[in-house]
């Protein structure tokens, strides 16, 4: 009996375990200190085309490589635009991938925004956080980014290749992706073709990190 109370408990204790690996609402914390201090990389193209998708018409509008530490995901089954960007990412760089930065502010997302707040005083400027920090309207271009994408949990640190892109259907709607990373409000979010992404839990992760999906 002792040996069967004791081999259950183990049971116990490995279910749990388990549960909290494959948690999807979980977060992974980090030491403080930045993890990426550079901000993402644009390059204007002059002309370019894409498949549609959903019935949605492409049209890139820079290439585009993110390298961020993940602050929020949110998925959207229904709605505007949920066929195109079935879920939002919102990504920090800079001092907004630190820990010790990160743990002053409380984060949300809801209605294709994200939102964050303090108490008392910022842990940064407020110009130097509309700067650091974006949410991204996520396009996958293919299955195994679309997994990878709904994977991630905050606190990865992620890298996604692809275009920022506007967006046309055939009923007049339009979605335009902002070219700036200094905008707030309606329209300064990122709509964001992926075609290649990653995502590790540590930076010690990277140097055996697996083949991105693309």
């Amino acid at each position: 009996m002792k040996f069967q109370g004791i081999a259950k408990l183990a049971l116990i204790i490995a279910l749990a375990a388990c549960s909290w690996a494959w948690n999807p609402w979980r977060s992974i914390h980090h030491q403080p200190g930045v993890l990426v201090p550079r901000p993402p990389a644009q390059t204007e193209l002059a002309q370019g085309s894409l498949p549609d998708v959903e019935g949605w018409k492409l049209r890139p509008m820079a290439a585009y490589q993110l390298r961020g530490r993940v602050l929020g995901t949110k998925k959207y089954r229904s709605g505007f635009g949920s066929d195109l960007v079935p879920m939002d990412v919102a990504v920090g760089w800079g001092r907004m991938s630190d820990q010790a930065v990160l743990d002053q502010f409380t984060f949300s997302m809801s209605n294709r925004f994200f939102f964050y707040k303090w108490s008392d005083q910022p842990a940064i400027p407020p110009d130097e956080i509309m700067c650091s920090a974006a949410n991204n309207h996520i396009i996958a271009a293919n299955p195994a980014v679309r997994k990878a994408v709904r994977s991630l949990l905050p606190g990865h640190i992620v890298n996604m290749r692809g275009y920022l892109v506007n967006a046309s259907h055939p009923d007049g709607s339009t979605w335009n992706s902002s070219l700036r990373r200094d905008d707030t409000g309606n329209g300064a979010c990122e709509v964001f073709y992926v075609e290649e992404i990653s995502a590790v839990e540590s930076l010690a992760q990277e140097m055996d990190a697996p083949v991105a999906a693309r």
